[in-house]
C-alpha cells in the first residue's frame, strides 16, 4: 500500500517533523519555527535533555561516560534544535562546566575535544552548532590531514586516510565554518576532504572501483561515527555543494532502496552508545531514513 511519505513525516516527532516542513515542503516560516520550538519539550529532544547527568555528562551502564555524552549530543544536534533554547543552553552549560575528558585523552573540556580526528570532528561540529566553537581544534584537525586528503584516527602509523574519520571531520569543519566563518586554510582543507570521498565515488576503492565497505551501503541512524552513502551525500547538500557525477552510483543506491509504500527501512542503527534505547527498530520503515532520502534524492534533482 502506498502510503502518504509526506504526511507520514509530518505525523511524527517535533525533532523529524520541523525538518520536513523545511526541507520537503512549503511551509511558512512561522509555522517552521513553531515546530522546532517544541523538539525540547516533546519527543526525542526532551529525553535526551532530561536524561543529562548533573555533571554535564550522559550515562549508559558498561560505557565510558565519554561515549554517552558524545553520541547523545550528536543525536541532539541531528534534531535541530535551536541552541537559544533555555534549556538546550543550560544543559550546554552543565557539559561545558562539569565534563572532562580522561586523564589519557588530555583531561579538556568537553568542547575542546581530545586525541582522535574522528572524535574531534564530532566534538568540533557540536561545539560550533552549541555556540562553543574551538579554534584550537580546528587549527588541529587541519594539520592532521592526510596527504591524499582525508583523516585517520590510526594516523600516523596508517597513511591512507579513512571514510569514517573522514565523514566525521569534513561536517566539524562544516559547522565550525558556519558558527565563525571561513579562512582560505579551511576551506582549503575542506575541499581536499571531499574529493578525497569524490574521488572513490563515495563507497569505492581507488585502485579497484570495487565497493570498499559492504557497510557503506547500509542506512544507517543515528550514525555515530560510521559513515555510509546517505551520511554523505546529506553533508554535501548541507555544504550546498553542486550535485557531481560521482555520486551518481551512491544516489542510485538509495533511490533503489526505496519500498514500494514509499518509504526507506532502517537497515542498521549505531545506538549502542546512547543513553537510552534508540525507539526506531532494524528493518522497519524510517522516518529519519526517509526524511534524509528524501531530501537527498530532491537536492540532487534539482541540481
Amino acid at each position: 500500500r502506498v502510503v502518504d511519505t509526506i504526511d507520514w513525516l509530518l505525523d511524527s516527532d517535533p525533532a523529524i517533523r520541523w525538518q520536513v516542513m523545511r526541507d520537503l515542503t512549503d511551509a511558512p516560516p512561522k509555522e517552521i519555527s513553531a515546530a522546532r520550538a517544541r523538539i525540547p519539550h516533546e519527543g526525542i529532544g526532551a529525553k535526551i535533555l532530561s536524561r543529562q547527568e548533573s555533571n554535564g555528562s550522559w550515562h549508559r551502564d558498561g560505557s565510558p561516560d565519554w561515549l554517552p555524552t558524545l553520541f547523545t549530543m550528536l543525536l541532539l544536534r541531528e534534531t535541530g534544535v535551536d541552541r537559544a533554547e533555555p534549556a538546550v543552553e543550560s544543559a550546554v552549560e552543565r557539559l561545558t562546566a562539569g565534563f572532562r575528558w580522561a586523564d589519557e585523552f588530555g583531561a579538556k573540556p568537553f568542547f575542546e575535544g581530545e586525541v582522535e580526528p574522528c572524535i574531534n570532528g564530532g566534538t568540533l561540529a557540536l561545539g560550533a552548532y552549541f555556540g562553543r566553537p574551538s579554534k584550537e581544534l580546528v587549527r588541529r584537525l587541519v594539520g592532521e590531514q592526510l596527504d591524499d586528503g582525508g583523516w585517520n584516527c590510526d594516523a600516523p602509523k596508517s597513511t591512507r586516510s579513512s571514510f569514517h574519520t573522514t565523514i566525521c571531520v569534513l561536517e566539524g569543519l562544516l559547522e565550525y565554518e558556519r558558527a565563525v566563518g571561513t579562512s582560505p586554510e579551511i576551506a582549503a582543507a575542506r575541499q581536499r576532504g571531499e574529493q578525497y570521498v569524490l574521488v572513490r565515488e563515495l563507497f569505492r576503492r581507488r585502485s579497484t572501483g570495487e565497493i570498499a565497505n559492504s557497510e557503506f551501503l547500509e542506512l544507517a541512524f543515528p550514525p555515530r561515527y560510521h559513515y555510509d552513502i546517505l551520511r554523505a551525500l546529506d553533508y554535501f547538500r548541507n555544504a550546498g555543494a553542486r550535485p557531481d557525477p560521482r555520486m551518481h552510483d551512491a544516489l542510485e543506491i538509495i533511490e533503489s532502496r526505496r519500498h514500494a509504500d514509499g518509504r526507506w527501512l532502517l537497515e542498521r542503527a549505531y545506538d549502542e552508545a546512547l543513553s537510552f534505547p534508540f525507539d526506531e527498530p532494524v528493518g522497519q520503515p524510517s522516518q529519519w531514513i526517509t526524511l534524509r532520502a528524501l531530501r537527498v534524492v530532491r537536492w540532487y534533482g534539482r541540481g
